[in-house]
């Protein structure tokens, strides 16, 4: 699905002013950070305020699940699609979430072989049962090297031009994230070989809001 635009003063206006939106208060912070980021991306978002303030945003829904699996770290299913249609997914992932070195997570992302097969396992749980390791199909390159920050807010992005994408005339894809207990803010951006942007928001994320665990 084709990202709208947005306007270059929003964007630059975004990442200027993250550390006062990223504030929270020392005492909601857990003291173990992969699990904390594993709770807080855990749960339904909706971008719908976002939407409603600037035409230029679309109503997008986002949901990711916690499944269990015999590997290490934490493994979660992710289902994004527009509002008006639920049930038609433009986008599901597997990450798997684990700290790669010390002060350092990663949210390793992985697509499916039949991923529509797992649509709506958000709320029907048992789809998620069937995944099968083995059969996913690794993102090379387009890991998401997340820190926490001394105001509790985690924030990443993926590294340099590792994340190989040929959407829409790209070379690369790059993506970055704001984490936080109540929201989570995704910027993702596909350049051609010249380094120039050919798909995504021109400067600045779309922003989720946390509905429900």
């Amino acid at each position: 699905m084709k990202m709208k635009k947005v306007c270059l003063c929003l964007g630059l206006i975004f990442w200027a002013y993250l550390p006062l939106f990223a504030q929270v208060n020392e005492s909601d912070v857990d003291h173990e950070p992969l699990e904390t980021l594993v709770a807080y991306m855990t749960g339904f978002f909706s971008s719908e305020a976002q939407s409603l303030e600037d035409q230029d945003y679309f109503h997008i829904t986002l949901c990711m699940k916690e499944f269990s699996a015999d590997e290490g770290g934490h493994w979660l299913y992710v289902e994004q699609a527009a509002a008006s249609t639920p049930a038609q997914p433009y986008r599901q992932r597997i990450y798997h979430v684990f700290v790669e070195e010390e002060g350092v997570l990663t949210s390793k992302v992985y697509e499916m072989q039949n991923p529509e097969d797992y649509i709506g396992a958000c709320s029907d749980l048992s789809l998620l049962g069937k995944i099968n390791l083995n059969e996913l199909i690794d993102r090379q390159g387009c890991a998401i090297l997340l820190n926490l920050t001394d105001e509790g807010t985690f924030i990443g992005s993926t590294d340099g031009k590792t994340c190989l994408s040929s959407l829409r005339g790209a070379a690369y894809a790059t993506s970055e994230v704001v984490i936080h207990r109540d929201y989570l803010w995704s910027w993702d951006r596909g350049w051609d070989k010249g380094d120039q942007q050919v798909w995504g928001a021109e400067k600045g994320a779309y922003r989720f809001d946390k509905l429900s665990e």
